[in-house]
């Protein structure tokens, strides 16, 4: 594999497959037998939920709840996601443990970095939920955070689409992908890939980031093989 430890970023919306709300039982399956071909190549498997198929905190304050109250509704959000996607790792045989920024412990342990990456290198995969435990944070902020913290070579961001466009390809047929990305272009075009401060982090930190679509069969498998699939954001191309 072309990476021995990696950290991987999956919406909650990806969660949702076709489905309107909640979790579809098969994306969760379907991720679960993704990763599991990973854990037995021996990559080190990390991984950071989001919410937004239960709750989003932005949509939230904007329908007029404070913000901050908002923001940790989202991220209880995000630890309901995170057991489930543990309990599909368990059933598909990898060894799984959640670690919440919010402390909950009759249900996941405490995030501890010492503690996560002692997991790591026993060959667990650690789901991370609960984003980074303070409001106006996004979970992208959490992926970049979480993955400097455990030293990881690479963020895979799992999504509904092949990689970054100049524009959304649903609405725009033209729309053109970009194979390769440096931080400073995202942060000056103001590309949509992660929030401003996930990506100054990333390049702060040289962590790349690799964009993939989800969907497709075994594409997790072929991004940590290092398989050119989606769009790589680097420090320079």
């Amino acid at each position: 594999m072309a990476y021995s430890r990696a950290l991987i970023k999956i919406s909650g919306e990806a969660l949702m497959g076709e489905k309107p709300y909640g979790i579809d039982p098969e994306i969760v399956t379907s991720i679960a037998k993704d990763v599991s071909k990973v854990v037995e190549s021996g990559t080190q498997l990390a991984i950071v939920v989001g919410g937004g198929n239960i709750f989003r905190g932005l949509k939230g304050s904007a329908a007029g709840m404070d913000r901050a109250t908002a923001d940790y509704v989202g991220m209880l959000a995000t630890v309901m996601n995170a057991i489930t996607l543990q309990d599909g790792l368990e059933r598909a045989g990898v060894e799984t443990r959640v670690q919440t920024a919010i402390e909950m412990q009759q249900i996941a342990e405490p995030y501890i970095r010492r503690r996560a990456i002692r997991h790591l290198e026993k060959g667990r995969v650690v789901v991370f939920g609960g984003g980074c435990g303070n409001p106006f944070f996004t979970t992208d902020t959490t992926a970049a955070l979480r993955a400097a913290e455990i030293n990881a070579d690479v963020i895979f961001k799992a999504t509904k689409v092949d990689g970054v466009y100049d524009r959304d390809p649903k609405k725009f047929p033209d729309a053109i992908k970009y194979k390769e990305l440096t931080f400073q272009e995202v942060l000056t075009r103001e590309i949509a890939v992660m929030d401003s401060t996930a990506i100054a982090l990333c390049k702060d930190n040289k962590i790349p980031i690799v964009v993939f679509n989800l969907f497709e069969a075994e594409n997790i498998n072929k991004a940590v093989a290092g398989e050119e699939i989606g769009s790589l954001i680097t420090n320079s191309r």
